[in-house]
């Protein structure tokens, strides 16, 4: 099995149970995976952009690919966004080795709803599937239920499902064929 770290960047203590709960999910869609929390102090200040409030996805996504690992997958708290786009769930190296998801737009309290966890953890496994699925060189689908598909707001992430279509399986599994 090939191993993928999951590393939580300025996740706050009471955020851990939700790094440690997507550990404990993502097998299922990647069985061939096996899947560590690293503890490793990775600073990001140098991410942050004064004039917007949020932190560089690219910057970052550029300190992961030198930790060394199958995958790496950064997990944090804080909002983030790519150049051209007012904010991202998330961000990965088409085809590379590291992903990146913010927690932080995923909380239903972001948008003044209530906790709601269960709502929560589903749209943090979402993200952390799409964002793993472009390091294995899917693109985005068509297919609105389909976890690839592209999510330019949460509704559109609530309304996809955790897992592969049927195209983009079959897709994955083709390369992890040549991977493995």
């Amino acid at each position: 099995m090939k191993e993928t770290y999951i590393l939580p960047i300025r996740v706050p203590h009471s955020f851990l149970g939700n790094v440690v709960k997507l550990v404990h999910d993502l097998p299922r869609i990647f069985p061939w995976l096996s899947f560590t929390i690293v503890v490793e102090e990775l600073s990001i200040d140098f991410a942050y952009n004064h004039q917007r409030g949020q932190y560089n996805a690219e910057y970052i996504l550029n300190e992961l690919k030198k930790i060394r690992g199958f995958r790496v997958v950064g997990v944090t708290l804080v909002d983030l966004y790519m150049p051209g786009l007012n904010f991202v769930f998330g961000a990965a190296e088409l085809g590379g080795t590291a992903a990146l998801i913010s927690m932080n737009r995923l909380r239903p309290e972001f948008y003044g709803e209530p906790h709601d966890e269960k709502k929560f953890s589903e749209r943090i496994i979402k993200e952390a599937v799409h964002e793993m699925g472009h390091t294995f060189s899917l693109k985005h689908c068509p297919r609105n239920y389909c976890v690839m598909h592209f999510s330019n707001t949460i509704y559109e992430t609530d309304a996809k499902r955790e897992k592969f279509c049927r195209f983009c399986k079959r897709e994955l599994e083709e390369k992890i064929e040549r991977i493995l």
